[in-house]
């Protein structure tokens, strides 16, 4: 085999190699999530942020399920401030069948579909951790804007305990109180 050849055999199979070393170890979900009873607003208390979420303020993840079984979000916030205009995505997420519906794919543009697991919900439906099996993302969110500290600490070190570095946890600043917040499943 020529020079130019290898070189181009090297350069196709760097990506594969690449792919089968950071392959992650899958995220484990939580054993079943009441579709239903999870809907609703969910303020986003912490996060290790996508590109639109790293500057958020006021973040909350509202769900919806319509007639075909989808999971309609509107995610709302303010970039940069508490006082910035509020901006909204409006991503759908798909319920992967078999997995007691705590793995979704998240999607914000056709056809890609984002890893989303709900890999921790508390027996109230109060508290939830969002992950993904590459480690790179997480959202820890509650149904009111602010939750007591030591709650806080727990669940962050249930991320670590998942696997995250928590390097880069952001707390979101949340203008609303407690008495502000809707009360869980409404809209």
């Amino acid at each position: 085999m020529n020079s130019s050849l290898r070189f181009l055999a090297v350069l196709i199979l760097i990506p594969a190699l690449g792919s089968c070393a950071s392959q992650a170890r899958p995220m484990p979900p939580v054993e079943s999530v009441d579709l239903p009873r999870f809907m609703g607003d969910w303020y986003v208390i912490a996060h290790i942020p996508s590109r639109p979420e790293r500057e958020a303020f006021d973040a909350v993840e509202s769900y919806r399920l319509d007639e075909k079984g989808r999971v309609l979000t509107t995610f709302t916030f303010r970039k940069g401030s508490h006082d910035a205009p509020i901006e909204t995505m409006h991503p759908t997420g798909f319920v992967k069948p078999g997995t007691g519906n705590a793995v979704w794919g998240m999607q914000f543009i056709w056809p890609i579909k984002a890893e989303y697991v709900i890999a921790y919900l508390d027996e109230n439906y109060t508290r939830t951790i969002v992950a993904r099996s590459k480690r790179d993302y997480a959202w820890i969110m509650a149904r009111s804007p602010q939750i007591p500290e030591q709650d806080y600490a727990q669940l962050v070190e249930r991320l670590r305990e998942l696997g995250y570095s928590t390097t880069d946890l952001r707390k979101v600043p949340q203008a609303r109180s407690s008495q502000d917040s809707p009360k869980q499943g409404s809209k």
